[in-house]
């Protein structure tokens, strides 16, 4: 009896433990590269269907970037997403509503190589979707589009002072997305659109 008993508790164990990758195997990733990661996570996170979202780099030739030295990355936000509550063109599509596609120097108040705007792609439908999204933005706006469609490259998670910033740091964020004119830029360049 004891051994059915040992066989039926290291069946269930198995069980449980093959049901935890299938969890997380509903999940998938994305990264989008619009500006300062700290906005870039905060609007993510706030999206049906996104499980988390990390601040990072990415696109750079350098392995394991920190803030200090980023040269050739982009500050990008790598997005976990549950594809059964929010499509991947749901997702490109918020992005774009959330920075200036129009901008070719960054974002806002931040300016550089670092602050460009990007799409990292993993497959064909990926990039389909991404530049559709881009077609039907210079539409709207009658602008031309300058965010990257890239192909998929490394993504270096930032410092841990970085993730989360908008909810552990509230007060310092919002003076930084005032002072930086965030919404005001937003609200000009996609108005009731």
């Amino acid at each position: 009896m004891k051994t059915f008993a040992f066989a039926a508790a290291s069946l269930a164990a198995g069980l449980v433990a093959c049901a935890a990758p299938a969890a997380s195997a509903a999940t998938k990733t994305a990264v989008f590269a619009g500006g300062c990661f700290w906005s870039v996570e905060k609007f993510f996170e706030a999206t049906p269907g996104v499980v988390k979202a990390v601040s990072g780099y990415s696109g750079g030739t350098t392995a394991n970037p920190t803030y200090e030295n980023h040269k050739g990355h982009l500050e990008a936000v790598k997005v976990t997403y549950d594809p059964a509550k929010v499509s991947y063109a749901k997702l490109v599509e918020t992005f774009y509503r959330n920075i200036d596609p129009t901008d070719p120097s960054g974002q806002m108040c931040d300016k550089g190589p670092s602050y460009r705007t990007a799409i990292f792609v993993s497959n064909g439908m990926e990039r389909a979707v991404a530049e559709a999204e881009k077609a039907k933005v210079e539409k709207l706006l009658g602008a031309k589009v300058t965010v990257a469609t890239r192909n998929a490259a490394p993504f270096y998670n930032a410092e841990a002072y970085h993730q989360d910033f908008a909810k552990k740091n509230p007060a310092h964020y919002e003076r930084y997305r005032i002072g930086c004119g965030r919404d005001r830029t937003l609200k000009v360049v996609w108005g009731g659109r």
